[in-house]
C-alpha cells in the first residue's frame, strides 16, 4: 500500500430515506476504494427510519467495510452524527446525509489532508428554499459567524474533519449544531479551513427534516449553550496561561 495514503471513515446518516440511501452506499463505498482500499470504513447511522431504508441497508451486507448502527428511535441528526463520529477509527472523517444530495466523488481530490485542516464545502446553488427556509439560514449564519466566531460559507454542509482533535473535545451539544461546535472548537485551536465549492443535488426522495418549530427552538438553546461554554473554555485557558 502507498505510504503517502491517508486512512478514511465515511459517515452516512439516515432517516427514512429507502429511495436514495442505497446509491449513497454504493457511491460511499466506490469513493473509499479510490481514497484507501485498505484502510476505510463506512459508518451508517439508521436514526429510527420507519419505512423501509433498514431493508436498503441488508442489501449491502454482510460487508467488512460496513459498520452499521441503529437507533431504536429518531433522536435527530445530532445524535445521529455523534454517533457515527465516535465509532469512526481512521484519520479523515467526513458525514454525509442518506438524501443523495452530496456525492462522495467531489472528496477524492482531497485524499492527502494536512494536519490541522477542515475541508469545508460550500453550496453554490442557490437552494430553492422557502422564504421562512431562507429567513432562518440567514440568521443562523449571523449566530454562527457573530456569536461563535465562524465565518464561514456553509456551516451546515459537508466537512472533513481529523478524527485526532474529536476525540480531544467532549461536545456538549447533540442537536444538528454539533457541526457548529466542532468548528468553532477547531478554529479556535487554529484549525485551518479549507473551503471548497460543491455541487447540491436534488434529493432522490423523502423530505427535509429541519426545519420544523421545535427543532429551530431546540437549536437555539443549543446555540446559547455552545456560546456560553466556548466562553467559559476561553476563561479557563486564558486563567492557565497566567499561572
Amino acid at each position: 500500500m502507498d505510504k503517502q495514503l491517508q486512512t478514511w471513515s465515511i459517515i452516512i446518516f439516515a432517516f427514512n430515506e429507502d429511495n436514495s440511501i442505497g446509491k449513497v452506499i454504493k457511491q460511499s463505498l466506490e469513493a473509499l476504494k479510490e481514497l484507501n482500499p485498505d484502510h476505510s470504513e463506512l459508518i451508517i447511522v439508521n436514526d429510527g427510519s420507519t419505512d423501509k431504508t433498514e431493508e436498503e441497508i441488508r442489501t449491502y451486507l454482510p460487508n467488512d467495510k460496513i459498520l452499521v448502527i441503529n437507533h431504536p428511535t429518531n433522536q435527530g441528526i445530532g445524535q445521529a452524527l455523534l454517533s457515527g463520529y465516535r465509532k469512526a477509527r481512521f484519520e479523515n472523517i467526513c458525514a454525509i446525509p442518506a438524501d443523495g444530495q452530496f456525492n462522495t466523488q467531489e472528496l477524492l481530490p482531497f485524499s492527502v489532508i494536512p494536519p490541522q485542516t477542515i475541508i469545508s464545502f460550500y453550496r453554490t446553488q442557490k437552494i430553492r428554499y422557502t422564504l421562512f427556509r431562507k429567513s432562518l439560514s440567514y440568521f443562523n449564519k449571523f449566530l454562527n459567524r457573530y456569536l461563535l466566531g465562524i465565518k464561514l460559507r456553509d456551516v451546515n454542509w459537508i466537512k472533513i474533519y481529523k478524527k485526532e482533535f474529536f476525540d480531544h473535545i467532549s461536545p456538549v451539544l447533540t442537536s444538528s449544531l454539533v457541526e457548529s461546535e466542532i468548528c468553532a472548537k477547531m478554529l479556535k485551536n487554529k484549525y485551518k479551513v479549507v473551503e471548497v465549492p460543491s455541487t447540491y443535488h436534488p434529493r432522490d426522495g423523502g423530505v427535509s427534516k429541519g426545519a420544523s418549530i421545535k427543532i429551530i427552538f431546540l437549536a437555539f438553546i443549543e446555540l446559547i449553550k455552545l456560546y456560553f461554554n466556548l466562553k467559559f473554555t476561553n476563561r479557563n485557558k486564558k486563567e492557565n496561561d497566567t499561572l
